[in-house]
């Protein structure tokens, strides 16, 4: 069995290898090559590419980074076309993989996409291109399986992975212990984006809310770095703040503080699962905003809010997001406990909306099993190499 699989970010790395180890307990020893981060090669892909070369947001942002993109682009083209695999699964990264999906779709290889593109917020007109070049699209977010449908997409809800993987490890007495917190102070989180590019520029606006916090009150604040990011990063851009840095310990963080400041994306379904009261903020390139502002079509950029149909919590974007609105703001969730009972209260409905029951990940490897047996019947396999082997580019 021949597996090509991409993710470009974080969170796709970690949902894709947790994909993978489904399939290969399912299939036995099989081959997986294609785009991969830390946790997909720890899984056994076998990286054409690294993730982390992927790894830019931003209209403008990404503009400096088009040369490089383009050649690991025909990297990976490259490799399905002599692999020929029986099947690739794409996760994320609309922008890079919805034109790798048209050139393995003219390959005849079917293609699984996990996590929709968020074309019902903006650039609807993707959808046309969805419907010629994808087998089946895998939703975790409710209200998408319908909204794909109806538009010809075949599309399958199968629920958050967070929903199932967004559960702390440790008590509160056993995280501060281990990290050495002072108890008697208010624990807050920052998490400034997965990405080096996001955190770097939301990074110097968090350091001063964190030192116009600090003049108001003795607190404690600890940075979740991501594996993408890293504990280094950090130790360059933030040295002498006072902020303690931690790795692959977030959801026991985002459990036992009294409050985050979250980057929008991903880190905010994980608060929201787990109950933390949070604001919301994010910046882009001035030119990225403008141009966004023309194109998306959504009444609140926090997926929370969009999730409860209302805003349940503070989004601070671009203009708004300064040190000043962010630390008044979370001035007002540490000084009132019952604005902060109601968002965890507002947060457990969004939370219940995204637990499907079931195994997510299990259902996704359904599904790639029925694309892969529905395509095997369409089209016989050509192998260039011997089972079970990837070549080297």
């Amino acid at each position: 069995m021949k597996v090509f699989i991409s993710a470009g970010e974080d969170s796709g790395d970690q949902y894709g290898a947790a994909l993978v180890s489904v399939l290969q307990r399912r299939w036995g020893p099989s081959a997986f090559f294609g785009c991969a981060g830390p946790r997909l090669r720890g899984a056994g892909v076998h990286p054409v590419v690294s993730a982390e070369r992927l790894a830019v947001v931003g209209l403008v942002e990404v503009v400096g980074h088009l040369p490089r993109i383009y050649g690991d682009f025909r990297r990976l083209y490259r490799a399905a076309r002599q692999e020929r695999p029986d099947l690739a699964i794409l996760i994320d990264s609309p922008d890079f993989h919805l034109r790798l999906a048209a050139k393995l779709a003219r390959l005849q290889i079917p293609v699984v996409y996990l996590i929709a593109p968020q074309v019902w917020a903006w650039r609807q007109w993707r959808v046309k291109q969805m419907r010629r070049v994808i087998t089946r699209l895998l939703c975790i977010f409710p209200f998408e399986e319908e909204f794909f449908n109806k538009r010809g997409v075949p599309a399958v809800y199968i629920g958050h992975p967070l929903a199932e993987a967004t559960r702390p490890s440790l008590s509160r007495q056993e995280f501060f212990r281990k990290h050495r917190l002072a108890a008697e102070r208010p624990l807050i989180a920052v998490l400034p984006g997965s990405r080096q590019g996001e955190a770097a520029r939301h990074l110097p606006l968090l350091l001063d809310t964190i030192r116009q916090l600090n003049t108001w009150r003795a607190m404690t604040f600890v940075v979740a770095a991501s594996r993408s990011t890293g504990k280094n990063f950090y130790a360059r851009h933030a040295a002498g703040s006072g902020v303690l840095v931690i790795e692959s310990d977030t959801h026991n963080l985002l459990a036992h503080c009294d409050l985050a400041l979250v980057a929008s994306g991903t880190a905010t379904v994980e608060a929201a699962l787990l109950g933390t009261p949070m604001v919301t903020f994010y910046r882009v390139h001035p030119v990225t905003w403008i141009l966004g502002k023309w194109l998306v079509d959504v009444p609140f950029l926090s997926m929370v809010n969009l999730l409860a149909g209302r805003k349940i919590v503070p989004e601070l974007i671009q203009s708004e997001f300064t040190p000043a609105r962010l630390a008044e703001e979370a001035r007002r969730l540490i000084e009132d406990s019952e604005r902060a009972r109601q968002m965890r209260c507002a947060l457990a409905e969004v939370a219940e909306r995204l637990d499907t029951g079931t195994g997510v990940i299990e259902r996704a490897a359904d599904v790639c099993e029925a694309v892969l047996t529905s395509a095997r019947q369409v089209r016989p396999q050509v192998r260039p190499a011997a089972e079970n082997e990837v070549r080297s580019w």
